[in-house]
């Protein structure tokens, strides 16, 4: 599998430990994702997805602490954060998170669209995954308002920013959605600058 240029980041951040622990956590993630495309996510077991992988139950189990975590798992977040801090202070709020979204998503889809696409239509078809995708969703939502709370010099508690973060992620959601919906053939970066665009605008109706 090809590496993107944000994934080698990541790689050269690690000590070799990690960078091998790292491999067996994907290696575990792409046969699990297979197999829930062949045989559906429901019917597939962790026993299954462990043979696959070559690793034993409690192997998994050090990497995912549950099934799900096979689909909703990935180390962006800490990369997506300090791009976000090294932002020029010039830029406004939304103009330093276009740079670092179209930044960051345009190197993963490079090299990594279909297993995005895959798991996203999980995220969205599977209830017990909706539901912990929105828990993490507001756990990076609490973790942009706090970088900006520290780029604007104010508190993370600020009533706008936490108004301004959730209607970020209200954008983020709605463009992945109807990027999934139109079988990932939309152009996600162009969905996302239009949702920006709309959000910067007021929202007019």
């Amino acid at each position: 599998m090809s590496t993107s240029p944000l994934e080698r980041s990541l790689e050269q951040r690690l000590g070799l430990r990690e960078r091998k622990k790292l491999k067996t956590r994907r290696s575990i993630q792409e046969h699990a994702l297979r197999l829930f495309q062949e045989q559906g996510y429901e019917a597939t077991t962790v026993e299954q997805i462990a043979e696959a992988a070559e690793v034993s139950p409690s192997t998994f189990f050090r990497y995912f602490p549950t099934k799900e975590d096979t689909v909703l798992t990935d180390e962006y977040d800490p990369l997506i954060l300090e791009a976000l801090r090294a932002q020029p202070p010039e830029l406004s709020p939304t103009e330093a998170l276009r740079n670092v979204l179209r930044e960051l998503i345009g190197e993963m889809l490079a090299a990594d669209r279909q297993r995005i696409l895959d798991r996203s239509r999980l995220m969205l078809a599977v209830p017990a995954l909706r539901a912990r995708q929105w828990e993490q969703t507001r756990e990076t939502q609490d973790r942009i308002v706090e970088a900006l709370a520290e780029r604007l010099g104010r508190p993370a508690g600020d009533f706008e920013l936490r108004a301004f973060g959730a209607a970020l992620i209200a954008v983020w959601e709605t463009t992945l959605l109807a990027w999934v919906e139109n079988g990932g053939e939309d152009d996600i970066l162009a969905l996302l600058d239009h949702g920006l665009d709309y959000l910067t605008a007021g929202c007019p109706i």
